[in-house]
């Protein structure tokens, strides 16, 4: 299983919002926007700062995929 945060992105443009307030309003560390872009993995804590600062849940700023090998 991998995630994606295209629901992120999505979501941003839609509420009027740049990764760099994000950033810069969470705090969050340019290593982890870095591995959002990147579709990595990131701190649970991270995201549910995200949802507390968007008012939404965790399923509306990514999603689990599969493998394309499995």
């Amino acid at each position: 299983m991998r995630i994606n945060y295209k629901k992120l992105w999505i979501l941003l443009i839609e509420k009027d919002i740049t990764p760099v307030k994000l950033r810069k309003d969470l705090n969050i560390a340019t290593g982890t926007m870095t591995k959002l872009r990147r579709n990595e993995e990131v701190a649970i804590a991270v995201l549910m700062r995200i949802c507390e600062y968007l008012d939404c849940d965790i399923g509306d700023i990514c999603k689990f995929e599969k493998n394309q090998n499995n």
